[in-house]
């Protein structure tokens, strides 16, 4: 029996090896080209453009959920219109993220309630992990949400960093947020300069 136990735990520290070797292997042999096509692959099916963003608020498009994590409080002193409020925060000094079944279940709610709809987050500023763990977190749940290039500091406060030089005069930060424990409705704005580029490699 003890020799039986012996075998297999020699077999599985021979298999861990093998799996972490044989890893090592494809993600570094693999070439920087692959490496590269991998990175963009990834960069793209994550992140969502402002501008596209935008451009959709503009024309009234539905195909998409934004998804404030602040805190309530921040979410109701104001927020990106349209964004719904799932706080990854308690407050807006205090983290929620071991609040797992709270975020996850209302996540599930909201795929739930907008099929065929990307759920996109957001969070305080573009370097904060928030979005990033929460996407964790939901993924390892089986369930797969987008990540807005921006966070709500540089959609309000820094307008001209993100959006094309051409629209800073044709262009008012706040018909894009809004006040309260609602999300607001974007005004349709039919002739918009947002993301004057179009198709596939669009804004």
């Amino acid at each position: 029996m003890e020799s039986s136990l012996k075998a297999v735990a020699v077999a599985a520290i021979f298999g861990a090896a093998f799996g972490t070797i044989a890893s090592f292997s494809f993600l570094y042999l693999q070439g920087d080209d692959a490496r590269i096509a991998d990175f963009y692959a990834v960069e793209n099916a994550v992140h969502v453009s402002p501008h596209s963003i935008r451009k959709a608020m503009d024309k009234g498009a539905a195909n998409f959920i934004l998804a404030d994590l602040r805190s309530a409080e921040e979410y109701e002193r104001e927020h990106i219109i349209g964004a719904v409020s799932i706080p990854a925060y308690k407050d807006p000094d205090t983290s929620a993220y071991g609040d797992v079944e709270r975020i996850t279940t209302s996540f599930a709610a909201l795929k739930a309630a907008n099929p065929g709809k990307d759920i996109i987050v957001y969070c305080y500023s573009t370097p904060c992990m928030t979005g990033r763990k929460v996407g964790l977190m939901l993924a390892q749940k089986g369930i797969y949400v987008k990540h807005l290039g921006i966070g709500w500091n540089e959609w309000r406060y820094f307008w001209e960093i993100w959006n094309h030089e051409q629209e800073w005069n044709v262009t008012d930060v706040k018909d894009y947020v809004f006040g309260g424990t609602e999300p607001g409705t974007p005004k349709l704005k039919v002739n918009s300069t947002s993301c004057p580029i179009g198709g596939e490699l669009g804004c």
